[in-house]
């Protein structure tokens, strides 16, 4: 019976952790309402600056590269 309670504590205490840690989301940058990134609506454009080798460049562990706008959203987020 003691066992048994002390397993079912490890479990809980278990997914309590895996919880908790499950809604720490890294917010991607938002697109800089600047001259440089005003009006761009075109990945290519995106990837002339950010692209694997260039000076700004994403990380190669960076999701789908060509995906651009499906995280990155334009303005001040809240």
């Amino acid at each position: 019976m003691k066992n048994t309670l002390m397993f079912v504590a490890f479990v809980l205490v278990v997914l309590a952790l895996l919880f908790a840690i499950s809604g720490q989301r890294v917010q991607p940058p938002v697109i800089p309402d600047d001259d440089v990134h005003r009006g761009v609506s075109d990945v290519s454009v995106c990837v002339g600056c950010h692209g694997l080798g260039k000076k700004n460049s994403v990380r190669k562990a960076h999701p789908p590269k060509s995906e651009c706008f499906e995280c990155h959203k334009r303005g001040v987020r809240k």
